[in-house]
């Protein structure tokens, strides 16, 4: 019985590496010290890839004019090359009445369907030009309301690396895999995602993040990994359920 429960642990304890904000224009240099790292320790990680980066901020940052073509050698290395938005341009505002209730700016809160639906399907052509087929999302500034998702799966994608929760659970008949910290936190149970912005780093936080990896290893899962586990039942479900409630409760007050 203890090997049981043991096994489960093990099982349902781990954390998806992802990457926001991966575009032509980014900081490379930390990039290109990441690819390094996940090639030593075999990562396999999930890149958030603006397909049509318009941000200003972004663009500040160097140019990578072979830009797509690392991201075909990503590909091929087998690490999960995810949709992250469209230009990443805040044009709406979502008062935190988005779905997850964080608030502030959004590319896709409040547009209509097909506004929406334009936004994702021209993000998809951008990576079909490339050859590159993608089945996730996850949206600039964790906002997305109930449009979205229906214009996701329109486009088939049914997959969000977003949310809260301890376990993957299903929305409107997407798979969320859960997101809930700003920095690298292995919980000693639950599978999430990190949700790294290299952009913003220091060489301190890359050595930390170095740290992170060297000690953890083999708890970095890849999606595929995550996709073949059972489906939520009941337990996970109502652990999701009470901790989206308490996290949704604490911003609200905010």
């Amino acid at each position: 019985m203890i090997n049981f429960f043991k096994n489960k642990i093990n099982k349902y304890t781990g954390i998806l590496i992802r990457l926001d904000d991966i575009a032509e224009n980014m900081n490379w240099e930390l990039m290109d010290k990441c690819e390094i790292l996940f090639d030593k320790y075999n990562i396999k990680p999930l890149l958030g890839v603006i397909p049509n980066n318009q941000d200003p901020e972004l663009l500040k940052y160097p140019k990578n004019e072979r830009f797509w073509e690392k991201v075909s050698q990503w590909k091929k290395k087998e690490w999960e090359i995810t949709m992250h938005g469209y230009s990443h341009l805040y044009t709406q505002k979502s008062d935190k009445k988005d779905i997850f209730n964080y608030g502030g700016n959004s590319e896709f809160y409040g547009l209509n369907y097909h506004e929406q639906l334009d936004k994702i399907k021209n993000g998809i052509i951008e990576f079909e030009k490339r050859g590159i087929q993608i089945r996730s999302f996850f949206a600039p500034n964790h906002i997305y309301d109930e449009i979205t998702l229906r214009a996701l799966k329109d486009c088939n994608i049914n997959i969000v690396i977003d949310g809260y929760g301890l376990f993957p659970f299903f929305k409107n008949g997407i798979l969320f895999i859960p997101q809930l910290f700003y920095r690298e936190i292995l919980l000693p149970f639950g599978i999430q995602s990190t949700q790294i912005h290299l952009n913003y780093w220091s060489q301190t936080d890359f050595n930390q993040f170095e740290q992170f990896i060297k000690k953890n290893a083999d708890k970095i899962l890849h999606l595929d990994y995550i996709l073949n586990l059972e489906k939520p039942n009941l337990i996970k479900n109502t652990i999701n359920y009470t901790l989206e409630k308490t996290i949704k409760t604490i911003r609200a007050l905010r």
